[in-house]
């Protein structure tokens, strides 16, 4: 079994970016793993890159899918999302993802709770407008239940972010750069921090974009990633 970065009560920051690319089982299709528990069948958070006219044998997702496309348009039965889209695919669907012009996506795999059942797509510009406050920028939310919160944010040149970490945060680096006074963090570093650890960095030069999720890094009910009849492929 590979374990990567599976300690979920430490700090965590890997530079996507910067890490080589590995072949997934797909031909065309390669990730750069950023959390794994699991082989081919794994809890995983990866930035996954399809070249131009490849594709993914059709799947299913027993665990569930989250994904944010980055660059170019990513296909599936269900339509195009391109870079901005957001999509969570619930437990239990599938589907048999493509891309004619190549793309790449922050996907996060079998990470779902078991009784989150609905498909939610977002396309870019779509979501809830938040207003930060505090000369931080602007929010807009992706999702929200009672568990997660998922949300895009604009942070302006220099400002100082502080957030409270009651149920644990991740942050993917979309664009600009943050520091939290340890590290710089730029386009595609990914944060993750345990339940009690608050958020507090300054935003770059240029202000940053980022990707966060408020919510437990494992959900107590989180889908069982041995459950029969639960083969299926990972990126």
């Amino acid at each position: 079994m590979m374990l990567l970065n599976d300690d979920l009560g430490v700090r965590t920051i890997v530079h996507g970016g910067e890490l080589a690319w590995v072949p997934s089982p797909s031909k065309g299709v390669d990730r750069r793993m950023l959390f794994r528990i699991g082989e081919e069948k794994a809890r995983a958070t990866s930035i996954v890159r399809y070249a131009a006219r490849s594709r993914f044998p059709h799947h299913m997702h027993p665990g569930g899918e989250e994904f944010l496309v980055l660059e170019g348009t990513f296909q599936d039965e269900t339509g195009d999302f391109p870079a901005g889209a957001y999509v969570r695919n619930p437990p239990g669907s599938g589907h048999a993802p493509r891309s004619e012009p190549g793309c790449t996506i922050f996907v996060k795999l079998w990470q779902f709770r078991d009784d989150d059942r609905e498909r939610i797509v977002r396309q870019p510009g779509e979501g809830r407008p938040v207003a930060l406050g505090g000369g931080a920028g602007s929010s807009v939310t992706l999702f929200e239940s009672p568990h997660e919160t998922v949300t895009l944010e604009e942070w302006r040149p220099g400002v100082l972010i502080e957030r409270a970490n009651p149920r644990g945060l991740e942050l993917l680096v979309l664009s600009g750069t943050f520091s939290d006074g340890q590290e710089a963090l730029q386009r595609w570093s990914w944060l993750r921090l345990p339940a009690g650890q608050g958020l507090r960095v300054r935003a770059g030069s240029e202000g940053a974009r980022v990707w966060l999720k408020s919510a437990p890094l494992l959900h107590e009910r989180a889908c069982p990633l041995g459950q029969a009849g639960a083969a299926n492929h990972s990126v």
